[in-house]
């Protein structure tokens, strides 16, 4: 009698460590000595994921930038790299962007999160609390854009 063994699904972290991080205050110290009024934040965010070697091993990068501004000049300007080794076994294929995209960046993102409050504070400014990112809104917009790239453009003659 064969014996038949389904093959176990698997989602594991592995490490969460900082890929790269640095915090620049172009304008210091003068900056200190203006009324920062309401200062303006951007936040870009991006996800890069990397199969590895091993089998079923992903390297997941969430990449932040964070800049404020105070009137025209910059403030500080933070950028974290904060990555994560994740073992994912088991998942369909056409599932595993989910994971990548949505699921392993959620895990990252309190960690991210931690670096640029600790950045900012060490920089001499006022605590930063990141809002939270809504990485499937993010991951639908991706789609989007990409099946509105491979639409067939209208001005397009045909023959």
């Amino acid at each position: 009698m064969a014996e038949e063994h389904a093959q176990q699904n698997t989602f594991d972290i592995r490490k969460v460590y900082v890929k790269d991080i640095s915090v620049e205050s172009p304008n210091a110290p003068g900056i200190f000595l203006k009324d920062p009024g309401a200062p303006e934040v951007g936040v870009d965010a991006s996800i890069r994921a990397t199969k590895l070697e091993q089998d079923d091993f992903y390297e997941v990068v969430l990449g932040m930038t964070i800049t404020s501004k105070i009137g025209d000049e910059t403030a500080f300007l933070v950028e974290v790299q904060q990555a994560g080794v994740f073992h994912i076994l088991g998942l369909p294929e056409a599932d595993l962007p989910l994971a990548l995209e949505i699921a392993c960046p959620n895990i990252l993102l309190p960690f991210a999160r931690e670096a640029v409050s600790d950045l900012v504070g060490k920089a001499g400014f006022p605590q930063l609390l990141l809002s939270p990112i809504n990485f499937e809104g993010l991951y639908q917009q991706k789609l989007a854009q990409q099946a509105k790239a491979e639409q067939p453009s209208s001005d397009t003659p045909t023959q």
